[in-house]
């Protein structure tokens, strides 16, 4: 197996694991819609007390992967062995692609630090990263903030990735402690890129098909995941390789919005039970789409009680001209 999920002359754009979003149904979607190169399971549970590790469920659906679009599975958690014994789990259902989350900035567990909290410990990170690289025959990646509070961590972390068999490194540019706040530096990106001998992929406020572009082309990062940016503009992958415009009219926007909505609902009534939690959730994708000039409608469509009025009112204000 290629030790990447991508063959070396791509510029892999990647959808981003985000927890309570990115479920197998809204990645059905993109995968038939807007294309992404490579996919991402939300963060999967791994449990030091059980046997089991991973949930029957997230096992069940890594093994039910079947598309030829890659699927990478998220594990998080913080005890080697039981981490070990997770990716092992994993590759005996058919997937050969692992990724250790080290950015979450909620990751804790009941039985301790997880996600970026790992960052505080590099000597046990690497201990706990040479463990799970000898159990991994296929690809070996890391998801990770700059650092736990000073940004500048990652030039100490690079280092430890590379001697630990990482394949390639996906970098969030903020620290664990400022979670969201503030702007993604990715002029730390750049300056990863020129310091390590790993691929870097860049995460993290990229919005925009030009940002993206300005990533690929000037900072030289082997790839892009999109993450909030997708949530917002599923079309955003086409824009990026020049297949849709990079900007559209209020009309046009409408439309597209109401493509992906549309095709996203009857696959959560599929997914979820009941058209309560269906419309729940749909409604937390709502919540990343930013227009200004929609957020009036978008309230409408929030407060929607049952799919026959949620329904409607897509139509009225999407489908309609300039939503009007």
């Amino acid at each position: 197996m290629n030790a990447l999920p991508w063959q070396p002359s791509e510029k892999p754009l990647m959808l981003a694991p985000m927890q309570g979003l990115t479920n197998e149904a809204l990645r059905q979607c993109f995968i038939e819609r807007y294309c992404p190169d490579i996919l991402f399971t939300e963060f999967v549970r791994v449990n030091s007390q059980s046997r089991k590790r991973i949930a029957k469920a997230d096992l069940a659906e890594i093994k039910a992967h079947r598309e030829a679009t890659p699927l990478v599975v998220q594990l998080i958690g913080n005890a080697p062995a039981a981490l070990a014994d997770a990716a092992q789990r994993v590759q005996t259902v058919g997937c050969g692609y692992l990724n250790l989350n080290l950015g979450c900035p909620y990751g804790r567990m009941t039985t301790g630090a997880t996600g970026g909290e790992l960052l505080k410990n590099p000597l046990a990170l690497a201990g706990l990263l040479a463990e799970l690289r000898a159990v991994i025959t296929g690809s070996f990646s890391v998801k990770c903030r700059a650092g736990y509070d000073d940004p500048r961590q990652l030039f100490d972390l690079l280092p430890v990735f590379a001697d630990s068999g990482v394949d390639f490194l996906i970098l969030h540019p903020r620290t664990v402690v400022q979670k969201y706040a503030g702007v993604a530096d990715h002029e730390l990106t750049a300056e990863a890129v020129q310091r390590t001998a790993l691929p870097v992929i860049a995460n993290g406020d990229i919005c925009t098909a030009g940002q993206a572009r300005l990533l690929l082309q000037q900072a030289g990062v082997a790839g892009v995941m999109l993450g909030r940016g997708a949530l917002a503009d599923p079309l955003l992958f086409k824009r990026i390789r020049g297949q849709e415009p990079d900007c559209v009219d209020e009309g046009q926007r409408r439309l597209e919005l109401y493509a992906f909505i549309a095709d996203l609902l009857p696959r959560y009534l599929i997914k979820f039970c009941g058209e309560r939690q269906a419309l729940m959730k749909l409604k937390d994708v709502l919540n990343f789409i930013p227009d200004p000039l929609l957020q009036r409608d978008l309230g409408k469509l929030k407060r929607a009680v049952t799919v026959e009025r949620f329904n409607a009112l897509l139509s009225e204000r999407f489908l309609a001209p300039a939503g009007i």
